[in-house]
C-alpha cells in the first residue's frame, strides 16, 4: 500500500482550495433546491468493482505492449486494485476471472482481507482453450455440436460457482464467443437450443442467494452470427433460465448508434437489469477508458439509473463493474480515472431536476426536457467527488498521488518483465 503521509501531504496542500470550491458549488446548487452534501453522501457510498484482468496491459489481435511491473498472478493483481481503493475510495471489490485467477480459496479470502477487498461477480472462461483442456472450443462452448464439449463448459461454470462459493461472491458472469463466421456454418435455431439448455444446467447450481449474468455482444470473435448477440436475445435467455437470471450490458457491446440508456430502461421495466460493464468505444467493442469517447452518454445512463432509484422497483440491485483493456496507459491510473468518471455521471445524475423534467416531458415540451438534462450534466461536481475522497481518507488527486508514490517503479523491480509476444486481454 502507499504511504499514509503521501496522500495526507498532498491533501493538505490541496485542501483549502478543495473547500473553496465545494462551497461555492454547494451555494449554487442551494439556489436550485439541491442539498450538496446529501449527494456527496451517496457519492461516498457507491462502488464499482475492478476487474482483475483489468490491471494487466491489454492488446488486440495483433499486439500486446506490456509495461513495467505487470502482475504475475492473482494475488499481485489484488495489490494492484488495492492501490486504486485506497486512492479512490471508489472501488471496494475485485471480479475473478477464472482459470486466470484460479487459487487457493483459503489465500484467496486471505489476500482479501489483507488489502481490504471483497469479492465480486466470479467469470468463466469457455471462449479460450486452456492447457491440458481436452476438448476444444474453436467451434463453440456451451452451444458445441458436441455434447461433451458442452459439459465441459457447463462443468467450467460451476466450478466457478463453487470457487465464489468459497470466498463469498454471489453471481456468476458468463460470456461466451459462440457463434459462426460463415453462412450455413450453424443451424440459428438448434444451436441457441443448446445454448439453452446447456445454461439451464448451469442455473440449477446457482446457491438461492446467487444471480446470474448473461452478457451480450454484437460480434467477436464469431463475425458473421453470435449466439447472444444483442440485449434482446439476452432478455430471452434471462427470461427462459428463471428469477435468478439477468442481464448484464456492457457499454462496448452495441453498434455505434444504439440507444444504450434505452436498454437500461427497458431492462429495468421488466426486472431483468442484473449490471454493467462499465467503459468506452468508438468503432466497436474497443473497451476504451469509461466516459473517455461519450461521456453524456454515461451520464443519460445513469439518469436511468437514478430515476429508477428514486422509483425503487422491486428487485432492483445492478452491480456495477469496469472492464476495459488499456493498451497505452498505466492500467492503474485508468481504471482509477474511469471509477471517478462513474462516479462523476452518478453526481450529475443526482442533480437532474426531476420534478421540472417530468412536468417537461408530460407537456411535450422538448427543448426544455432536454435542456433540463444538459443543466445537471454541465454542472462541474469535481469538488463533490474530491471533498467524497478526502472524507474517505482517499486522495483528492488519485493519480498524481499515485505517481509521487513511485509504485509502479517500486513493483517492476520485484515482478519480472512480461512477454510482449502475441495478442490477447491479459
Amino acid at each position: 500500500m502507499i504511504e499514509e503521509s503521501v496522500i495526507a501531504q498532498a491533501n493538505e496542500k490541496a485542501l483549502a482550495g478543495l473547500r473553496a470550491d465545494y462551497d461555492a458549488l454547494g451555494e449554487n446548487l442551494s439556489r436550485r433546491g439541491i442539498d450538496i452534501d446529501a449527494v456527496k453522501a451517496k457519492v461516498g457510498a457507491y462502488g464499482v468493482a475492478i476487474p482483475s484482468w483489468g490491471v494487466g496491459t491489454g492488446g488486440t489481435r495483433f499486439a500486446r505492449f506490456p509495461g513495467g511491473g505487470e502482475p504475475r498472478d492473482i494475488f499481485d493483481k489484488m495489490d494492484d486494485c488495492a492501490i486504486i481503493h485506497q486512492l479512490t475510495g471508489a472501488t471496494p471489490s475485485v471480479s475473478l476471472h477464472i482459470p486466470w485467477d484460479k487459487a487457493d480459496p483459503a489465500a484467496l479470502k486471505a489476500k482479501a482481507e489483507e488489502t481490504g477487498l471483497s469479492f465480486d461477480a466470479m467469470n468463466s472462461n469457455t471462449f479460450q482453450d486452456q492447457p491440458g483442456q481436452a476438448r476444444s472450443y474453436k467451434f463453440g462452448s456451451l452451444s458445441h455440436t458436441d455434447a461433451a464439449t458442452r459439459q465441459q463448459a457447463i462443468d467450467h461454470n460451476i466450478e466457478c460457482i463453487e470457487l465464489g462459493k468459497a470466498i463469498g461472491s454471489k453471481a456468476l458472469t458468463v460470456w461466451i464467443g459462440d457463434g459462426s463466421n460463415f453462412p450455413g456454418q450453424a443451424n440459428f435455431t438448434r444451436q441457441f437450443e443448446r445454448y439453452l439448455d446447456a445454461m439451464k444446467s448451469v442455473y440449477a447450481a446457482l446457491p438461492a442467494d446467487w444471480r446470474i449474468f448473461t452478457e451480450h455482444k454484437m460480434y467477436e470473435p464469431a463475425f458473421y452470427s453470435t449466439v447472444v448477440q444483442d440485449w434482446g436475445t439476452n432478455y430471452l435467455i434471462a427470461t427462459e433460465l428463471g428469477p435468478q437470471a439477468f442481464c448484464l450490458v456492457d457499454l462496448g457491446h452495441h453498434a455505434p448508434n444504439v440507444n444504450i440508456e434505452m436498454i437500461v430502461a427497458r431492462l429495468i421495466q421488466f426486472g431483468k437489469l442484473g449490471g454493467f460493464h462499465f467503459n468506452d468505444s468508438k468503432y466497436g467493442d474497443d473497451d476504451l477508458d469509461t466516459g473517455s469517447i461519450d461521456p453524456y452518454r454515461l451520464f443519460l445512463v445513469f439518469n436511468e439509473l437514478v430515476d429508477a432509484e428514486n422509483r425503487k422497483p422491486a428487485g432492483f440491485d445492478p452491480g456495477h463493474m469496469l472492464d476495459q483493456s488499456h493498451n497505452v496507459t498505466d492500467p492503474i491510473e485508468s481504471l482509477m480515472v474511469s471509477a471517478m468518471e462513474v462516479q462523476r455521471a452518478h453526481a450529475q445524475a443526482l442533480l437532474v431536476d426531476r420534478e421540472a423534467l417530468e412536468a417537461h416531458q408530460e407537456e411535450n415540451d422538448a427543448l426544455m426536457a432536454t435542456t433540463t438534462l444538459k443543466k445537471a450534466f454541465r454542472t462541474d461536481v469535481e469538488p463533490i467527488l474530491a471533498m467524497a475522497r478526502l472524507e474517505k481518507g482517499a486522495s483528492v488527486g488519485p493519480v498524481a498521488a499515485y505517481r509521487s508514490s513511485g509504485y509502479r517503479g517500486m513493483v517492476a523491480t520485484q515482478r519480472p518483465a512480461a512477454s510482449g509476444a502475441g495478442g490477447g486481454i491479459v
